[in-house]
């Protein structure tokens, strides 16, 4: 188990976390929560070596492996399976041994790396780490495409499929949602729940927590608090804290002010003298019980629209996509003034390239998207710097903004104002002038809101804009959106801000953006149906293959060649699995037996008693004999593996 008992630890001079104490037992899934700056990122490097407590003692049982995901960006011209396959740490270094083995020509080595590598399931990690790959979001064409070749949120994907692909006891994740569509989130959860080690996870998205957790550590004013349920259970019982402590502490009060008011009266009276000091005493004795402060939650509202038309827009046989890549087709949509449109579709579908054409940051291929009068369009692009010049400042920003909107309108704001504006989003003091390229991800966030409030919009365009944003902040946004006059239309994973903010989905899917009639439960389901589908249209194009007349190729498109293809390899590993293993443990048989084979004919080339020549000459004799079977059923298994690899092409 994971033990901190009365631990402190700083950063810098300022102490986060002060004499605290909690267990994690072996195989809990822990979620991480508090405020940003609380700490948590602190416990996680205590967590995994990379930091020592300042005070107190912190253990981890030392035979444990840990697996993270690496916050650096990979840099290499590697496949993405490969890249990912070298996340089992195990396996690269037996292969390392199986190599050094073969190069030094030792056999027993040989045998026994090749008897830990099967044990260590060299036979299927390939298969594995491309299921990963896939449930991750990446197409199957991409399996085997260099890393490089990767936007920032795919690659970062790529470092969280290398950090499961780990076979480890203590699992820890820091914000692992981040980059990832819907469907990719569900199937994360779902290997999560079946994830057999310790889990520990830092995430402001409520329903992963629910769905993952079973415990929560909350940091807050430098303690860490455990909780033995999910984050709705968390909120729960922290809410019933507060309102007890709240109740003791004004009860407290009272008996404070009697004590006090009895001192008062009696102290200078010498018949009372010793009353009143026995109660002086009695108030310094007391444990003051804090006040429940009521700290500044982050709020914010969108102004009131200056104009609301009606229908906001209206697409119509539209076209959208890259160059010449078409990815929606013969699109007709139409856009009314007040709608909360959540906008749904598997990852690649485009979902983004909707909401870019409608942003106007790229034109439609065909068709015509009419505007209605005076839209005024609030952008939220699923990259911030999409929108945002790290070299300025966020007050460089709004008055470049306000510029624009004194050169449209004629009206300008003094500095001052655009100072204290931005201030109602936590930008105060001499955050203005810092570089946005030197903030947080939440910071940007927080200001690309800010920006988007400021331009008065009717129409919200929302892509993925939850990433990086606390739970406060989430919150923020949901009341805001839900307060906001004007139309929504939001892409995100997260499912508590779709269920909260919105009252109707459209479903991008198949190259055609369609109206989905169900809820966000529904659409899990539809998920799940979806990835059905697509196993079953590999199983039929495999059957046909199968059933194809001699000569024949079967129809089958690239992508479905190649799904064929790698479902044919899996089969294949599985079928092999055993003959290997069996091979394998032949092999190590076989060597252990040669060693003793000649350590008994060099005993006895020696002086030995009767009795030992005809013990050794005995066993002699049934180390050949053993020998001789597993020689010749080691070569039936390899011709059985050899011609069933020869067969599968």
């Amino acid at each position: 188990m994971i033990q901190l008992r009365n631990v402190t630890l700083r950063r810098g001079a300022k102490v986060l976390l002060d004499g605290v104490s909690v267990t994690i037992n072996p195989g809990e899934k822990v979620g991480l929560v508090g405020r940003n700056g609380a700490g948590k990122s602190t416990l996680f490097a205590l967590l995994n070596g990379s930091l020592h407590e300042d005070a107190g003692e912190f253990s981890v049982p030392a035979q444990w492996q840990l697996a993270q995901v690496a916050q650096h960006m990979p840099e290499t011209d590697e496949p993405a399976t490969a890249f990912v396959l070298g996340g089992d740490t195990r396996l690269v270094a037996l292969q390392e041994e199986l190599a050094r083995a073969e190069t030094a020509g030792d056999g027993i080595a040989i045998a026994h790396a090749h008897s830990d590598l099967a044990d260590a399931g060299a036979h299927d990690a390939v298969p594995r780490a491309q299921a990963l790959i896939l449930g991750l979001g990446f197409r199957p064409d991409e399996l085997d495409r260099p890393v490089d070749s990767f936007s920032g949120g795919w690659r970062m994907r790529l470092q969280l499929a290398r950090a499961l692909m780990c076979p480890s006891d203590l699992l820890l994740l820091d914000e692992p949602t981040n980059h990832l569509d819907l469907d990719a989130l569900v199937w994360l959860e779902g290997w999560l729940q079946r994830y057999a080690g310790t889990l520990v996870v830092i995430s402001h998205d409520r329903e992963f927590l629910d769905a993952v957790t079973g415990v929560t550590l909350h940091i807050d004013s430098q303690q860490l608090t455990r909780y033995g349920s999910n984050y709705s259970g968390f909120e729960l019982l922290r809410a019933q804290q507060l309102e007890q402590q709240q109740a003791a502490y004004a009860k407290q009060q009272d008996k404070i002010a009697h004590l006090q008011k009895f001192i008062d009266r009696f102290k200078a009276k010498a018949t009372k003298a010793k009353q009143a000091q026995s109660r002086v005493k009695a108030l310094e004795r007391m444990e003051k019980i804090a006040p429940v402060l009521a700290s500044a939650e982050f709020t914010f509202e969108f102004r009131e629209p200056q104009n609301l038309p009606n229908p906001m827009l209206a697409i119509q046989d539209g076209s959208f996509g890259y160059g010449e890549k078409i990815i929606l087709r013969n699109v007709n949509r139409s856009v009314l003034a007040g709608q909360r449109i959540g906008i749904l579709g598997a990852n690649g579908q485009g979902k983004s390239t909707l909401v870019k054409t409608i942003a106007r940051t790229m034109p439609p291929l065909a068709g015509r998207v009419t505007e209605g009068k005076g839209l005024a369009i609030g952008y939220f692009a699923q990259q911030e710097l999409d929108v945002l010049r790290p070299q300025d400042t966020p007050l460089e920003h709004m008055i470049r903004l306000a510029r624009e909107q004194a050169a449209a309108t004629g009206q300008s704001d003094r500095e001052q104002d655009l100072r204290n504006f931005l201030g109602q989003f936590l930008f105060t003091g001499d955050m203005v002038q810092q570089a946005v390229g030197s903030m947080s991800g939440g910071e940007k966030a927080r200001l690309v809101l800010a920006m988007i409030v400021w331009q008065r919009p009717n129409l919200l365009l929302l892509d993925e804009p939850t990433n990086h944003l606390d739970l406060a902040t989430r919150e923020a946004l949901a009341m805001a959106l839900n307060e906001f006059e004007g139309t929504v239309m939001l892409v995100s994973h997260d499912r508590a801000l779709l269920r909260s903010v919105c009252d109707e989905f459209w479903l991008v899917g198949r190259g055609a953006v369609s109206p989905f009639d169900g809820d966000l439960d529904d659409y899990q389901r539809y998920l799940l149906e979806e990835a059905r589908r697509i196993r079953e249209q590999v199983a039929t194009a495999s059957a046909a293959a199968n059933a194809a007349p001699a000569g024949t190729e079967p129809r089958l498109n690239p992508q479905e060649q190649r799904k064929l293809q790698a479902q044919q390899r899996q089969q294949l590993a599985t079928r092999l699995k055993p003959l290997k293993k069996e091979r394998d443990q032949a092999e190590q048989r076989i060597a252990a037996l040669e060693a003793e084979k000649a350590q008994l004919e060099g005993r006895m080339a020696t002086v030995l008693a009767p009795a030992e020549i005809a013990d050794a000459g005995r066993r002699l004799k049934a180390v050949a004999e053993e020998l001789e079977s597993l020689e010749e059923r080691w070569l039936e298994l390899s011709g059985e593996i050899e011609a069933a690899e020869t067969a599968s092409g």
